[in-house]
C-alpha cells in the first residue's frame, strides 16, 4: 500500500511535532553494523554516546532495512522502494555510470521545500560518474564526504582515485575519516542560523571494511577480544560512537537539542560472508560483525541481513519506550515530512507510511504487509508474525517463518500453512510485477563481475589521467591522485 506525501498534513493525530515548531531533523546512518554490536543491546564494544539516546528514546525492534548499502539508502531518502527505480539489486560500483533517477524526490529536497537548510557529512553511494546524481544536486546546500561506496579511512582513495569532496571540490585531507565527519557535523551545527530548521544527514562509513581504526582505540579492546580483526571493528564502532556524543553535545550547546529528532540506524545487517566485498578489500578472514541469534548477514534476506538497530529521539516529544512493530526505511521520510510540515510528490506516492502513531503512541504498525526487497531471482515480504522468502534461482526454494515463536528463523513453515503461502507469495508477485528493470543487472554485464576503474566524471579522463581545463568539474587533486 501507498501513501501520498500530501496527505502526511491532514492527519495531525499522528504529528506530534507541528505544536512545538518545525524540528530539527538529524539522521545517523552507520554502514554494515551487526544487530547485536551496540553496548544497549549486550556487546562488550563500548558505545555510551548511543546507548544514552537509545535508552532516552523509542527503540524499535521490529526495523527493515535493505540487504546492501545502495538500496539502503536509496529507500531512507525516497521512501519508496528501490524496485521502483531500478535499483533494487547490488550496489553501484565504481565502474557503473547510473544513479538515483533524478526524477525521484529525495528528503532533502522536500524539507528544503519545507523551509530546512540541508547538510550532508559522510558517504552518498547513490551515483557518483555524473555530477546530476551528486548530494548537492538532490537537495544538500552543503555535502563533505565521499560519493562512491567504500574509501579507505585515511588516504580517501578508492580504485586510485581521491574521493574526498566539500562542496564539490576534491581534496587531499589528513585524518581518520569518522573524526573528520564529527568534525563537520560539528561545524555545521555550530555555524547553523537557528530561525531555520536544520537537516543534518551523517552517513558514516564505519563500520564497513577496509578495517581501520587508531591504534590506541584498538589497543583498548586487546584484552576484550581475541580476534585483531574483533579489535579494529569495535575500535572503529566506538570511535563511530565519539562523533555521535560530540554532535549531540554541540546541539545541546546550541540549544537545539530539546527540539531535534534524531533518528539511528544502519544500511543494513552485519557481514558474516566476506565475499560481498570486493576482492582484495582489506577486510576480514572472520567477519568481526554479530547479528545476535539473527540468521545471516549483509546480502541476504534473512533477519541478520536486514533487521536493524533503530531508535529515534526527540526530547520535547517522545518518552523512552520499546516499539515491537515492523517499520522500514521507507517509513522514515514520510514520517519525518509529517513532523516538519512537507510533503512528498504525488507522481511518486510514498511505499512508506506516517509511523508516528507507532512511534508515539505504540499503535500497530501501519502497514498491512511490508516488503523487504524484490529482485528478479528473490524476494521477501514480511505481514504481520510471517515473513516469506522466495528463492527463484534453480532449484529455487519457498520460505515461511513465524518470526514471533522463531525470529532466528531456524524453522521453515511453508508446508504447514500453504494459504498463509499463497498470500504472501501472491503480495511479492505483486510487488514483483511493479519493478523496474535493474539498474545492476544492465550495466553489469560488461564488467564481467569485478568493479572495474572508477567512472567518475565525463568531464575527467582516468585513461590518461587527463582533465580538460575547460571543465573543471573533478579538479587537478584527482589527477595528482591517479598519477602517484
Amino acid at each position: 500500500m501507498t501513501s501520498n506525501g500530501d496527505d502526511l498534513k491532514q492527519n495531525s493525530e499522528n504529528i506530534p511535532g507541528l505544536p512545538h515548531g518545525k524540528p530539527n531533523i538529524v539522521i545517523v546512518l552507520v554502514d554494515d553494523l551487526g544487530n547485536a554490536d551496540l553496548g544497549y543491546r549486550g556487546s562488550k564494544i563500548k558505545t555510551p554516546n548511543i546507548d544514552k539516546l537509545a535508552n532516552t528514546g523509542v527503540r524499535l525492534e521490529d526495523y527493515y532495512g535493505l540487504p546492501l548499502c545502495t538500496p539502503a539508502r536509496a529507500a531512507l531518502l525516497t521512501g519508496r522502494y528501490p524496485m521502483r527505480y531500478g535499483l533494487q539489486s547490488v550496489v553501484i560500483f565504481p565502474s557503473h555510470t547510473y544513479g538515483l533517477d533524478t526524477d525521484e524526490l529525495t528528503l532533502p529536497q522536500a524539507l528544503k521545500n519545507a523551509g530546512y537548510k540541508t547538510a550532508m557529512a559522510g558517504k552518498w553511494h547513490l551515483g557518483h560518474a555524473d555530477t546530476k546524481y551528486w548530494p548537492q544536486n538532490r537537495g544538500f546546500d552543503h555535502f563533505y564526504g565521499n560519493v562512491m561506496g567504500e574509501v579507505d579511512y585515511y588516504t580517501k582513495i578508492r580504485g586510485g582515485i581521491i574521493d574526498w569532496q566539500r562542496n564539490g571540490k576534491f581534496m587531499k585531507e589528513e585524518g581518520y575519516y569518522t573524526t573528520l565527519i564529527g568534525n563537520e557535523a560539528v561545524n555545521i551545527i555550530d555555524q547553523h542560523d537557528t530561525k531555520d530548521p536544520l537537516f543534518l544527514y551523517v552517513a558514516s562509513l564505519a563500520a564497513h571494511t577496509p578495517l581501520e581504526a587508531p591504534e590506541e582505540s584498538i589497543k583498548a579492546y586487546e584484552e576484550i577480544f581475541p580476534e585483531k580483526e574483533k579489535q579494529i571493528y569495535a575500535a572503529m564502532i566506538t570511535e563511530m560512537d565519539k562523533q555521535i556524543g560530540r554532535i549531540t553535545k554541540a546541539l545541546e550547546e546550541k540549544g537545539m537539542l530539546e527540539n531535534t529528532i534524531i533518528f539511528f540506524t544502519t544500511d543494513n545487517g552485519g557481514v558474516k560472508n566476506m565475499k560481498v566485498h570486493a576482492p582484495g578489500t582489506k577486510g576480514a578472514v572472520h567477519p568481526p560483525a554479530s547479528n545476535g541469534d539473527f540468521r545471516g548477514g549483509k546480502a541476504t534476506l534473512y533477519e541478520g541481513g536486514v533487521r536493524l538497530p533503530a531508535f529515534i529521539n526527540w526530547p520535547a516529544v517522545l518518552k523512552p519506550a520499546v516499539i515491537n512493530e515492523p517499520l522500514h526505511h521507507v517509513d522514515i521520510m514520510p514520517t519525518l515530512l509529517a513532523a516538519a510540515g512537507g510533503s512528498g510528490d504525488e507522481n511518486h506516492p510514498f511505499d512508506g507510511m506516517n509511523a508516528w502513531g507507532t512511534i508515539a503512541d505504540s499503535k500497530p504498525s501501519p502497514h498491512d504487509d511490508i516488503l523487504i526487497n524484490v529482485e528478479f531471482f528473490r524476494g521477501a515480504v514480511r505481514k504481520g508474525i510471517w515473513k516469506f522468502i522466495k528463492l527463484a534461482t534453480l532449484p529455487g526454494k519457498t520460505e515461511l517463518f513465524d518470526l514471533s515463536k522463531d525470529p532466528g528463523e531456524k524453522n521453515n513453515v511453508a508446508g504447514e500453512f500453504p494459504e498463509v503461502v499463497k498470500d504472501l507469495e501472491d503480495r511479492l508477485i505483486a510487488y514483483a510485477n511493479e519493478q523496474k528493470m535493474s539498474l545492476w543487472v544492465k550495466a553489469q554485464p560488461g564488467f564481467l563481475n569485478v568493479q572495474g576503474i572508477p567512472a567518475f566524471a565525463p568531464e575527467y579522463d582516468i585513461t590518461d589521467g587527463g582533465l580538460p581545463d575547460e571543465k573543471p568539474v573533478v579538479p587537478d587533486v584527482m589527477k595528482l591522485s591517479h598519477d602517484q
